[in-house]
């Protein structure tokens, strides 16, 4: 019987929003995890699939936090088997790496392929008078180690594969630790990941595969196994699963592989509001504190959980000007309403004045577009609500002769020749209000000029 913890993305000294307690959740996360799952479970040994820091460049804190849990494992007798992820690998003008260190000083044995005399990938024993190696023999298994291969993943398995075959040993059951993104089970589908098709290259020589650097949980066919970080690192990733296995392996070597995550995590909460249709600031301000009296999660100052991250979002068409949110009070009113560790507050409204173009289908053209906007900010003055069309007409032709160079005097005599032909009726001959038709057509052309919001 093999019995092992499979951690990875633990990512001591990593800080959020700017708040000290976020460093603390992830070393609590840590610790939490060694006391529940490591000690009470007499196990052969703990494995790190990557990104045990986060940052190469680690600070004193992350790293006392480190060697504290490392400390009571040592203490316990219970070797770590690790790799370097993205976040912790040494750099490409140096050897030096803060994992490296660690396995120099005795707490983990980091594991790394090493390259044979002719350059081919090439994996040796660990050998404990250097503390290096690529693979080590454990209580019946034989543990690879791996390197973060980026966007090379696929190129890299066929290597690994024969590189493993070249050193299997019969009676031992095989284990590869490997930091890659895998396809599939990406949020950012234009990264690239390793194919499925080309981890299973690895089947025929791997017993187990201890994945690590995606933050969700997720399995391939009982074989490959992506735990997910112990901690969310942002709050896009807090609907997600994330936790260990505690794994045994019985003299058959069939795997029971289980999910755990009863451990000590900050909890996150995301809500939002509609602000369409909503009169003024206030009401905005009274809409949003109402979905957080009704939705959000309260924390209880006596209990011993972490109180929660909440995140309100702003959504729809705000009628006015953005600039008329008083944010900062909706956050701090939120805040003291749930006893939330933090609050954060997301305008992701629309500005009316974009209303017509959101609804647009997104195959609408540019033109049209801009001539929806243009129409529809004319139209808000009840005066010229009935000539929008020939008004925006007017101010699209204007902007044209403007981008082709045409000069102002051109430009002038065009808004003259339409005036007299009409438009200037609507104004009844007094200037105050043909003022008024160039402040539309000014602010129309200011729409036009922040097209890129609009197409985005």
């Amino acid at each position: 019987m093999i019995k092992f913890l499979h951690i990875a993305d633990i990512h001591l000294g990593c800080r959020r929003y700017n708040l000290e307690e976020r460093t603390q959740d992830f070393f609590r996360a840590w610790n939490d995890v060694i006391e529940r799952y490591v000690l009470p479970n007499n196990l052969d040994f703990v494995l790190i699939a990557g990104d045990f820091f986060n940052s190469r460049k680690v600070d004193p804190q992350a790293m006392n936090h480190a060697m504290i849990g490392l400390q009571v494992l040592r203490d316990a007798g219970t070797p770590v088997l690790a790799i370097e992820g993205n976040h912790d690998m040494h750099d490409a003008v140096s050897n030096f790496s803060w994992m490296r260190s660690l396995s120099q000083w005795g707490f983990i044995k980091l594991l790394e392929p090493a390259r044979d005399e002719e350059g081919r990938m090439a994996l040796v024993p660990w050998d404990e008078e250097s503390r290096s190696g690529s693979y080590i023999d454990v209580a019946g298994a034989r543990v690879y180690g791996s390197h973060w291969y980026g966007t090379s993943a696929n190129a890299a398995m066929t290597l690994l594969t024969d590189a493993i075959r070249r050193t299997r040993q019969s009676g031992l059951f095989h284990i590869l630790m490997l930091h890659t993104d895998v396809e599939g089970q990406l949020n950012r589908p234009n990264i690239p990941a390793l194919k499925i098709e080309n981890l299973k290259e690895l089947r025929s020589v791997v017993d187990y595969v201890a994945l690590g650097h995606t933050h969700k949980r997720f399995e391939v066919e009982g074989w490959a196994f992506n735990p997910g970080s112990l901690e969310a690192c942002t709050i896009d990733e807090y609907r997600e699963e994330r936790g260990l296995y505690l794994v045994e392996v019985d003299e058959q070597g069939q795997v029971k592989a289980e999910h755990l995550r009863d451990y000590i995590q900050r909890p996150f909460q995301r809500l939002s509001f509609d602000v369409s249709g909503v009169l003024d600031a206030e009401a905005v301000h009274e809409g949003a504190m109402e979905v957080i009296r009704r939705e959000a999660r309260r924390h209880d100052e006596e209990s011993d959980s972490p109180a929660p991250i909440i995140e309100i979002s702003l959504k729809g068409h705000l009628g006015f000007k953005n600039s008329l949110l008083d944010l900062s009070r909706l956050r701090e009113e939120a805040r003291t309403l749930t006893g939330a560790l933090h609050i954060m507050v997301r305008n992701q409204s629309v500005p009316v004045e974009y209303a017509i173009a959101v609804n647009l289908g997104d195959d609408t053209s540019r033109e049209l577009r801009e001539r929806r906007i243009v129409e529809d900010l004319i139209a808000r003055d009840t005066r010229f609500r009935d000539h929008a069309t020939d008004m925006a007409a007017l101010v699209l032709e204007a902007k044209r002769l403007a981008l082709s160079d045409e000069s102002p005097e051109a430009i002038l005599d065009l808004i003259e020749q339409k005036l007299d032909a009409g438009v200037r009726r609507i104004a009844e001959h007094r200037p105050a209000e043909e003022l008024e038709i160039a402040a539309a057509s000014a602010t129309a052309l200011q729409a036009i000029e922040r097209n890129a919001v609009v197409e985005g």
